[in-house]
């Protein structure tokens, strides 16, 4: 993550390599930036709120300093929220959840990949078994992450029967760890919550859900969010993946989710490379977002 230069810093870089005192427009400005940046209107009121109280009672009168008030103001709202990843059982079962579009076949691609970097044995199952192209597309980026698929033994297999054979897969196979796509039509279609509560029963008979994994896509900000309520709602999830960061000015939207479902965020997403997701770290990320 720190070698990166995410674009959504560019927000900030005008204010902190102008005037070196700050003055009203460095307020103006820092709002109008937050906001830009995708922090949502009451976290970016908070955080200007928390600094002009700072600046008043240290009697701060320097941009750099201001920045480094904003820079600790944001990572100390980020680590309020434990991005470690639940991965202690054998096998270790993941669902990975969100609706159609937001990347969520080639994150399970990437996250595979990610686990094996840490010597981790992975099985992925095909689980999203409404749509033929998902099956093919999870097996492609399956075998790119050098990792073992488990498809549909025939067309429009119930797709929990599909999960239960992954699971039993992962256990006879002495696997670390299962993760199981899921479909993602949109959440006004009702069944697919109890679609999902079908699968969640079934692997349950064989092992415990670690991680219920929600792919958000970064670019789209807080209407992203809006779609995904249901799931946060009715599919118990754990942690948030947050795809697409690397060519959005929606950096804020790392905050304002977390804030707003009281999910961590697990993953981050930053390019379309194989190997281009990894864990999520509040100090590196900050420091990244404000420049």
């Amino acid at each position: 993550m720190a070698e990166r230069s995410w674009s959504f810093s560019k927000a900030f870089r005008n204010i902190f390599s102008g005037p070196e005192l700050i003055t009203e427009d460095t307020w103006d400005e820092l709002e109008t930036a937050l906001i830009t940046a995708d922090f949502g209107p009451d976290v970016s009121e908070s955080i200007l709120d928390e600094l002009r109280a700072q600046v008043d009672r240290h009697h701060v009168t320097e941009v750099k300093e201001l920045r480094l008030m904003l820079r600790e103001s944001i990572e100390d709202r980020l680590a309020k929220f434990d991005p470690t990843l639940r991965l202690q059982e054998r096998p270790a079962v993941v669902l990975v959840v969100g609706v159609n579009g937001v990347g969520k076949t080639t994150t399970i691609g990437k996250f595979a990949r990610y686990l094996t970097t840490f010597d981790r044995k992975v099985v992925v199952g095909a689980a999203d078994t409404f749509r033929a192209a998902a099956v093919e597309q999870l097996a492609t980026w399956a075998e790119r992450a050098g990792v073992d698929v488990v498809r549909p033994q025939q067309q429009g297999q119930d797709p929990a029967s599909v999960a239960f054979q992954t699971v039993q897969r992962a256990t006879e196979g002495g696997y670390d760890v299962a993760i199981i796509d899921t479909a993602g039509r949109l959440q006004t279609k009702g069944g697919l919550m109890d679609e999902l509560s079908k699968v969640r029963r079934v692997i349950e008979k064989q092992a415990p859900v670690s991680e219920v994994l929600l792919v958000l896509d970064a670019t789209t900000g807080q209407n992203g969010l809006a779609q995904a309520e249901a799931f946060i709602e009715h599919a118990g999830v754990t942690g948030l993946v947050l795809t697409k960061l690397d060519g959005s000015a929606k950096g804020g939207f790392v905050l304002s989710v977390q804030q707003k479902t009281g999910l961590p965020i697990k993953l981050i997403g930053q390019g379309e490379g194989i190997g281009d997701l990894t864990g999520f770290t509040p100090h590196v990320f900050a420091q990244q977002l404000v420049g």
